[in-house]
């Protein structure tokens, strides 16, 4: 399997001033096999330290920060010597040892000639709950489930993968039958990487859902072994609720749908834990277009999403034939599966930050903002060929953007006010 992360890792290698690395990613996502697979083809050595269930090597950082004598121990755990340069350290399930974590602090200033990748995946969490986080001191990367390119070089068609980078759409269109055929299948099949490998191997649906389905079991045992008493209930309701709050017409969050008279403040512990989680994306709505983005941000209204759209179809219970065959599940959900698919890629494929526009008062939505420079750039998201909607063109009439784009199922069209990208090149975004 490829991940595109492997290029950061490279470039993080090579870096003269380069710091330990955490990796921040929900359980799943492949943030150990990724680190082991880069330390096998770009180091001679890697010495993997997991703190899974380890208590006593937990007990090497608690005593003290001393560099040379945590060395020593890993030396022994790992069984070579850790040696400059040429060997990968990495701290696996990190958030158990809050003192190894901290350690990296020291691994940067006294130590900056070892290379080391940290990982946890509800590390997020543990840094709210007190963990000290070595700010200036580490290098950050964010692992997201596959993207669409990564998924179609999974399923071998790269190809395909590669020909969406020339942003030739002569090429690109006249593969549009094949695009559509695939990224129907990432639909439902989604980014997590154990349901792109076990698809890859035997194309059978019904054995990614049932992967999907252990994967959100999963989630929801590590809601009742890390969340407090007072929170698990909220985070279930917040978490049950996510496609039927995407469902509505208006997608924003409504506490009233999880529970009558429930108000905001009641579940924010709880959507911050999904979040911190990685689990959930949180889009903020704003209420005027304007740069800086962050500056209109409304903190009490917003869209929550999923990571992953393969396992929003499974919390919803949609059956391939819903998605394969033909258009009708996006009428019946109305382009939930689409907008999360959106979402999805500008988080992988991308460094800008979404919001969506609107205001209580307003007669259209746009179903994102995103600040490219100094300009915005609202973003319509159509399931289909079907793109009949004013939204878009009336933003644009009073806001006057440079550059507006909608992502469809149709071929690649210039409109000068507009510019329509099909649904399989949300990556040249």
């Amino acid at each position: 399997m490829e991940r595109f992360a492997t290029e950061d890792l490279k470039k993080w290698k090579e870096k003269p001033n380069r710091k330990p690395l955490v990796i921040m990613g929900a359980r799943q996502v492949g943030k150990t096999w990724l680190m082991k697979e880069f330390g096998a083809k770009f180091y001679k050595k890697t010495a993997y330290i997991s703190f899974y269930n380890n208590s006593e090597l937990k007990k090497v950082f608690d005593a003290d920060y001393d560099i040379k004598r945590i060395l020593s121990f890993l030396n022994i755990e790992a069984g070579f010597p850790i040696t400059p340069g040429d060997t990968l350290i990495i701290f696996d399930e990190v958030q158990n040892a809050p003192k190894a974590f901290e350690s990296l602090k020291y691994f940067c200033e006294e130590a900056p000639e070892y290379h080391i990748i940290a990982a946890g995946s509800l590390l997020g969490v543990a840094l709210h709950e007190g963990v000290s986080y070595p700010v200036g001191k580490v290098d950050l990367l964010n692992l997201y489930p596959l993207s669409f390119r990564e998924y179609l070089c999974a399923v071998g068609q790269k190809a395909l993968a590669d020909a969406l980078l020339t942003r030739d759409y002569s090429l690109i269109d006249a593969f549009a039958e094949k695009y559509i055929y695939h990224l129907k299948n990432y639909y439902y099949v989604g980014g997590m990487p154990e349901a792109v490998e076990m698809f890859r191997l035997h194309t059978d649906y019904n054995e990614v859902r049932e992967i999907q389905n252990t994967i959100l079991a999963q989630y929801k045992g590590d809601f009742g072994k890390h969340a407090g008493a007072n929170e698990l209930p909220k985070i279930n309701m917040v978490w049950e609720s996510i496609p039927m709050q995407l469902a509505k017409e208006n997608k924003k969050f409504f506490f009233g749908k999880i529970k009558e008279g429930a108000r905001s403040k009641d579940f924010e512990t709880a959507i911050q834990w999904l979040t911190d989680c990685g689990l959930v994306y949180k889009v903020n709505r704003v209420s005027e277009p304007h740069v800086p983005l962050s500056a209109y941000k409304d903190f009490s209204a917003y869209k929550l999403f999923t990571l992953d759209v393969g396992l929003l179809g499974a919390m919803s219970e949609l059956d391939a034939k819903s998605i394969i065959n033909g258009n009708s599940l996006f009428v019946e959900f109305k382009g939930a599966l689409t907008e999360q698919y959106v979402l999805q890629q500008i988080k992988c494929d991308s460094s800008y930050t979404p919001y969506y526009y609107g205001s209580e008062k307003a007669t259209f939505e746009q179903d994102f903002l995103i600040q490219k420079d100094m300009g915005i750039v609202p973003i319509e998201v159509k399931a289909e060929t079907n793109v009949r909607s004013q939204s878009l063109k009336a933003f644009h009439e009073k806001y006057k953007p440079d550059l507006s784009v909608r992502f469809s199922l149709l071929p690649y069209c210039d409109q000068g006010w507009m510019i329509n990208i099909p649904l399989y090149a949300v990556c040249n975004l």
